[in-house]
């Protein structure tokens, strides 16, 4: 087998591989001997086969799987003496395209490799961890979101109408066709307006009823109903109001904690200080990690492979485009041209990519398959009823497990970075960490 060197530019690799006719030969006699104690074929006794009928037989598609094993083990040597890494699938294509049984294969091998990637000394990076202590303020606008949540109903004074957000008690009778149907009555049914619980335009024509009014509500049921027969169909329901009740926040003590399964208030209050703590804690990180970020893509310049950043900058344009045009979904749409503006975030987060990576790799980061296994179940949450297909689908699509494992791996990598930098706490008002969250998402990359 012959390789030879034909473009040597910048990250561009390319080669020729020529592995001769006679090597060919021999590896398939190679797999034909190790099949041959298998084969049956009559006439002969298992095993007996004659390798001359054995070529005949299975030459051609033997000859097919020795070619690309000498193709796949010429790479994986080469790679191995010359210690590069392909940034992308190296494309592989055969250049005699008239070959036939007994020429040699010549193959063209073209990759860009991963560049050398410098020593950072993380010891000398300098940042700044914003700390953010719950006040009291704070949870008790938290508590009172918790009792707007938790709200009761009071019945309003005699006579007073209805409001949207209001919640009546209401027997009804739905009719199609002047028939009533299956499942369109209920007595004592409570019914918040504008809860949008029902059909479209249901609720609206509630508005303003008083206790003791009969309400004749006229709908049409969405053609896409998930009750075929009731599919598309005008409907009245006649309705009775039997009780018209205004919203009321639960009051804060210790039976709304009980509520949140807490002890009494005080409890609760020692729980929502620790939520809402972890929350500025993930935003404090999240802030932390972007100045990290920052300083890294300052103290480290390398060349990059125009093929990644290529791709990278292609689905940021991709992305923008559609959060654009959110109503467009699919991909049929025209073609999205990339400009300098993507070049560049493209270029900032293929070498962050590529430095995060190699920090990995060299410090022997991995995410363990427990770690895969939370973020799954995590995930699967997402699905309710569906956990288990998920999970199913997930551990046999290796594009998904490497979209999932990706965001933990650079966690942990990040992780490893601020154990060695410099951090120093700063104790900030809320106001101040949401400010640094909002630059953040002003200036999003």
């Amino acid at each position: 087998m012959k390789v030879t060197e034909t473009l040597n530019e910048g990250l561009k690799r390319g080669y020729n591989i020529v592995v001769t006719a006679a090597e060919m030969d021999e590896k398939v006699n190679e797999k034909l001997l190790e099949a041959q104690p298998e084969v049956e074929m009559k006439g002969f006794r298992k095993g007996k086969v004659p390798m001359a009928l054995l070529k005949k037989q299975f030459g051609d598609k033997v000859m097919g799987e020795a070619m690309q094993e000498s193709i796949d083990g010429a790479m994986s040597k080469h790679f191995e003496e010359s210690g590069d890494r392909p940034a992308m699938q190296p494309e592989i294509k055969m250049t005699n395209d008239d070959w036939k049984p007994g020429d040699d294969v010549d193959v063209s091998v073209s990759y860009e490799k991963l560049p050398e990637i410098p020593e950072v000394d993380l010891k000398k990076i300098k940042l700044e961890k914003l700390v953010v202590k719950a006040e009291d303020k704070d949870i008790d606008e938290a508590l009172s979101n918790l009792a707007e949540n938790a709200q009761n109903f009071d019945d309003r004074k005699k006579g007073s109408k209805s409001k949207d957000g209001d919640q009546v008690t209401i027997d009804f009778l739905g009719k199609v066709d002047g028939e009533p149907f299956e499942g369109g009555a209920a007595e004592d049914y409570p019914l918040v307006l504008g809860s949008n619980s029902f059909i479209p335009g249901f609720e609206a024509q509630l508005v303003g009823a008083k206790v003791g009014d009969d309400v004749e509500v006229n709908v049409d049921f969405p053609a896409e109903y998930q009750a075929e027969h009731l599919a598309g169909k005008a409907a009245v329901f006649e309705c009775k109001i039997k009780a018209v009740k205004e919203p009321k926040a639960a009051e804060i003590n210790d039976e709304l904690a009980k509520q949140f399964g807490a002890e009494d208030l005080a409890s609760l209050k020692t729980q929502v200080a620790e939520r809402l703590e972890a929350e500025f804690g993930g935003a404090s990180r999240a802030v932390q990690k972007r100045k990290l970020l920052d300083e890294l893509d300052k103290l480290v310049k390398f060349e990059l492979p125009p093929s990644l950043v290529e791709a990278e900058a292609g689905q940021i344009a991709h992305q923008l485009w559609h959060e654009e045009n959110p109503d467009v979904e699919g991909h049929d749409h025209p073609e999205i041209e990339t400009t300098d503006e993507h070049k560049g975030l493209a270029e900032r987060r293929v070498r962050l990519g590529l430095l995060l990576a190699e920090m990995g790799r060299k410090n022997e980061i991995e995410v363990t398959d427990a770690e895969m296994t939370q973020a799954i179940m995590n995930q699967a949450r997402q699905y309710p009823g569906q956990e288990r297909q998920f999970f199913e689908f997930v551990q046999q699509n290796q594009q998904m497990q490497q979209q999932m494992r990706a965001p933990i791996f650079e966690d942990k990598v990040v992780d490893y970075v601020f154990e060695l930098a410099e951090v120093k706490e700063k104790i900030v008002k809320k106001a101040a960490l949401e400010k640094a969250v909002e630059a953040l998402e002003d200036d999003a990359s």
